[in-house]
């Protein structure tokens, strides 16, 4: 069913069109992804639908009742109260209900009401608990948690919250909101990995339709089931994933473009035979033809120019002096800004040569001063650094404090490297900068505009080791894409902190994750990451079993048989799954280790088996605690 429709939208700033004839539909339940290159109209597209903005022509309807929520890029919170009266705001039908029902109840104690009054009041008090009266405060908890607020941030005035703390708070809101239709416009920006984690496991449960412009892949991969691009003016539609929509994108243009090329042939076949026979023995044919043509045109069946591909920009990275083999090598280190109260404490590090550390964890533990110390940028606190022979840094900083806002764009490459004025523009035309664009200022630049300057003068610097905070904060889809090729074909070494996924999926050797106070190291990829974390999740739930079952035992004893067995039984039973579950995580551990090592070899056929080897196990591990659980309810 249709909840929300648009019919021939065009927006137009002047005489610039942003897109023309635009026509949509969103069913209930829908899960989209809207994505395109920076200034396609994706924000002013949302702004549209939500009613935020007004299209130049076309319309916007909804069906009767639908309740809409909006999350803009840059969310205005308004007033002195706190978060948690902020969350409140989303049950505010809900607390007039609650406050009806307290007047009710004080009504009732304080005069004999009659079997009326009783009754409305029994009908209030269900109809409170049917809307989740009793619940929406633990809800409000659950989805502060969620978003990264802690319990003593819960009373803190929206004026003391940054902008990123903003964000999360009218995110948390609109969720609580539970709306038909939730549009969101950038909701993983200001999020860590833990946090789009668990956003994506709210959204899978969430009941209405929700619409997201998204520049996270790994967002759009685990959310949408559909994805809306728009680039030149025009809306395509592409059933999926993001994963999907690139290969779908591909066929498409590549079929456009055999399309176009076979039209162009016929169309100068046929201008030739009338130019040929006009005037001669087959005028009739030829005036046939003509009169075919125009009929053509004023069908729109001629297609008017090639199918344009997207302007993207052009990145290549050269390690021009080749390190030695150990590129980062730590002892004792610890880092912060106050030896009393270090950020964290490292176990001894080593990076070698090619490989790419992914850097994660929450906000605000210590992943850009990690980088910092290692640069130089700031001391080690306690222990040692050591960077290996020939190591030159490059190092791309998350805020681009790095660049002089004071500078016009050509003088700050050129101060990098001092590159004939012409030669500097071909460069920054690389990375999307033409015309009069390289004399604007550096203080006059987006977001994006930032970051591809910094990957600009990062590319001239020839470091052998690149130390990257954000790269892909502000970049389009297109650009994250370049980017991605780009350091997998690098020959330096990488330390990548970063909240991309799909990057961090596509190029990681080794994982630190930082957690408050410490620093975890797998030795492996991304997926090695999440399999060892599973894997953890279930060992500590089986502890917990194992520590409530125990507890059971030293109780009061059993009075009832437990699944078909007595006291004595449950208990042999259960040290008997606790044995296998021991037992089958050692097994995984062990696949993991030889995966890694077949991995490494080139062993195809190793690899194969022992991935089904894992399977088989993991499989089996997920049964045992299964059955565990049964005799723990």
């Amino acid at each position: 069913m249709s909840i929300l429709s648009a019919s021939n939208l065009s927006k137009y700033y002047g005489a610039d069109e942003l897109f023309s004839e635009l026509s949509l539909v969103i069913n209930a339940g829908a899960r989209i992804a809207l994505v395109g290159p920076n200034g396609a109209g994706k924000t002013t597209l949302v702004q549209i639908l939500a009613g935020i903005d007004s299209p130049t022509s076309g319309s916007v309807s909804r069906a009767g009742g639908t309740r809409l929520s909006f999350l803009p890029q840059r969310p205005e919170l308004t007033g002195d109260h706190s978060l948690w009266q902020e969350q409140l705001r989303a049950f505010a039908e809900l607390r007039a209900l609650e406050r009806r029902l307290a007047e009710m109840e004080q009504g009732l104690a304080e005069a004999d009401s009659g079997d009326a009054a009783l009754e409305a009041y029994g009908q209030l008090r269900a109809d409170f608990e049917g809307l989740g009266g009793y619940e929406y405060e633990s809800r409000i908890r659950i989805v502060l948690s969620g978003l990264g607020f802690s319990a003593d941030e819960y009373e803190l005035p929206l004026p003391a919250l940054s902008g990123g703390q903003k964000t999360r708070a009218a995110l948390g809101r609109l969720l609580l909101e539970a709306p038909d239709l939730l549009i969101l416009d950038e909701p993983t920006n200001h999020l860590d990995i833990q946090a789009i984690e668990w956003l994506e496991e709210y959204l899978a449960s969430f009941a209405g339709a929700v619409l997201a412009v998204s520049h996270d892949r790994y967002f759009i991969d685990k959310f949408a089931t559909a994805v809306w691009e728009i680039e030149y003016g025009r809306l395509r539609t592409y059933r999926g994933q993001y994963s999907d929509y690139i290969k779908q994108r591909a066929t498409q243009r590549e079929t456009r473009r055999r399309e176009y090329d076979a039209q162009q042939r016929f169309l100068q076949k046929e201008e030739e035979y009338i130019r040929r026979h006009m005037a001669g023995r087959r005028t009739a044919q030829a005036k046939g033809r003509q009169k075919k043509l125009a009929t053509m045109a004023k069908r729109g069946a001629i297609l008017e120019s090639a199918p344009r591909g997207r302007q993207k920009m052009f990145l290549e990275l050269s390690d021009h002096l080749c390190s030695g083999d150990r590129v980062i090598s730590t002892r004792n280190l610890q880092i912060g800004y106050d030896a009393e109260a270090p950020l964290l404490s490292a176990p001894d590090l080593l990076v070698t040569r090619g490989e790419t550390v992914a850097i994660i964890g929450v906000n605000g533990v210590g992943k850009s001063t990690l980088l910092k110390t290692i640069c130089g940028d700031l001391p080690a606190l306690a222990g040692e650094i050591r960077l290996g022979a020939k190591v030159k840094i490059g190092f791309f900083a998350q805020a681009h404090e790095r660049l002089n806002a004071e500078l016009a764009l050509i003088d700050e490459i050129r101060a990098v490297k001092p590159l004939p004025i012409s030669q500097a523009r071909d460069w920054l035309g690389r990375f999307l900068f033409s015309g009069d664009d390289v004399f604007r200022p550096v203080s006059s630049l987006s977001g994006g505009e930032r970051g591809r300057l910094a990957l600009a003068k990062l590319a001239l610097q020839g470091a052998s080791l690149l130390l990257l905070d954000e790269p892909t904060n502000h970049l389009d889809n297109d650009s994250q894409e370049v980017l991605q090729a780009v350091l997998a074909d690098y020959n330096g070494t990488i330390l990548l902190v970063s909240h991309d996924r799909y990057l961090i999926d596509a190029l990681a050797t080794q994982i630190w994750e930082l957690k408050p106070g410490q620093l975890k190291v797998t030795d492996g990829d991304y997926q090695l990451y999440l399999r060892q974390r599973k894997r953890e999740a279930r060992r500590q739930s089986a502890i917990k079993m194992t520590t409530g079952l125990r507890a059971r035992k030293q109780g009061a004893a059993y009075r009832e048989k437990v699944q078909g067995l007595n006291p004595f039984e449950v208990a042999q039973h259960t040290s008997a799954l606790e044995d296998r579950i021991e037992e089958l995580e050692a097994t995984l551990g062990e696949i993991s280790r030889q995966l890694d090592e077949a991995s490494q070899a080139g062993d195809a056929g190793a690899v194969g088996a022992l991935g089904r080897a894992y399977s088989n196990a993991e499989s089996e591990l997920e049964a045992a605690l299964e059955e565990w659980g049964k005799f723990v309810s």
